[in-house]
């Protein structure tokens, strides 16, 4: 059956491509030629020149992002290179609001591109006071541009100076004063240089995250690794190992002691899907049931308890997570679209959500497409 025409689809993932004047408009005169900027090269015998990021002295030569909306399964694999290879509503505020109009879809919190999905690219910064100015004019984009486009529809999320834990707490507190609702954060720190979460060392970020009650969103893929078996197989299996990460972080967040000592703190996992989340709690309680007294983890509280007080996951269309929504918990659920990559099912992802949601009484459907986000992220109706 369809979904109900009074509920607002939400999507607690959705990516926006930054358009070339992102940090050219914002950054100091002095910065601009350092800082992130699109040039045209060409990045291979034969082939048209490319529009590509080059920040500092260094190219990223992808600007979409597998930004393929619009194209058939039978196009996908070939990243855009220019900004005419992608449908406007990849980079367009505007365009955006008519296409999620297209696809029935009300509001959505949008992930970054080229600073990667949690601000990481700005880790590779030579001249750090750059590399902050850099955050700031993404995140002062993500306010004052693009969500204020539409702030009754787009929620705003933030990135942090990942390499400085102070100027994250600053970033945190300026840019809940303009309204963001949410921050990108690494699914696991360790693998980009970072201390882990197992540590003291974000005990003032995760603090200044409960002050502002903004909730702590880990993308797929911000700890800068993807699942991995073997240098010949196929990308298509690390595609479908991609929910692993999430499982990664679940398991890593439950065993340390950052939700003991931040009881309201939030986390929600993008991309990772949800039909993991009943094994690996039955997995994690039983590892914590047989194995806590002789480790070093928290010997009173279960951590499934922890997960359903803190995290909540996304999916697109995993329809066993949502047979199994009560192993889960109805309100530790919410719904993605992914636009405008290749799992998005734009412009029918209204029409696929029903498929999902068709056993589903219409409560629990509203609960898990828009309150539960309206709820988690501070966003009124």
């Amino acid at each position: 059956m369809p979904l109900q025409p009074y509920m607002k689809l939400l999507s607690t993932d959705d990516h926006l491509i930054e358009h070339p004047r992102v940090w050219s408009d914002r950054l100091p005169a002095k910065y601009r030629d350092a800082g992130p900027q699109i040039v045209e090269q060409r990045m291979a015998e034969g082939q048209p020149p490319a529009q590509v990021w080059k920040y500092e002295d260094r190219i990223y030569p992808y600007i979409g992002l597998n930004a393929v909306a619009g194209k058939k399964p039978e196009e996908f694999g070939v990243e855009p290179i220019r900004y005419d290879d992608m449908i406007p509503g990849c980079y367009d505020p505007k365009a955006r609001l008519a296409d999620m109009d297209i696809d029935g879809v009300w509001g959505a919190i949008n992930f970054p591109s080229f600073p990667r999905f949690a601000g990481t690219v700005f880790l590779e910064g030579e001249d750090k006071q750059l590399a902050l100015l850099s955050v700031q004019a993404w995140n002062d984009f993500m306010l004052d541009e693009w969500c204020a486009t539409a702030p009754d529809r787009f929620i705003p999320m933030a990135i942090l100076p990942l390499w400085d834990a102070d100027a994250c707490v600053q970033e945190i507190h300026r840019t809940a004063a303009k309204g963001a609702k949410c921050v990108g954060f690494p699914e696991n720190p360790v693998p980009l240089g970072l201390p882990s979460f197992h540590s003291d060392h974000w005990e003032g970020v995760f603090s200044a995250l409960e002050e502002t009650d903004m909730p702590m969103c880990l993308h797929f893929g911000t700890s800068g690794q993807a699942p991995f078996t073997a240098d010949d197989a196929p990308f298509a299996v690390a595609i479908a190992l991609f929910g692993c990460n999430s499982m990664y972080a679940t398991a890593d967040l439950l065993f340390s002691p950052v939700f003991h000592r931040h009881p309201n703190l939030k986390v929600g996992l993008s991309e990772g899907g949800i039909g993991w989340i009943p094994y690996m709690l039955e997995r994690i309680d039983g590892t914590w049931e047989r194995h806590r007294y002789y480790q070093n983890v928290n010997q009173s509280v279960r951590p499934s308890d922890l997960f359903r007080k803190h995290v909540h996951g996304c999916f697109i269309d995993d329809f066993f997570g949502v047979e199994n929504r009560h192993h889960i918990g109805v309100d530790n659920i919410t719904w993605e679209c992914d636009y405008p990559h290749s799992d998005s099912y734009w412009p029918h992802s209204r029409k696929r959500a029903a498929e999902a949601f068709r056993n589903v009484p219409d409560e629990e459907v509203q609960r898990m497409v828009e309150h539960n986000v309206r709820r988690l992220y501070n966003f009124p109706a």
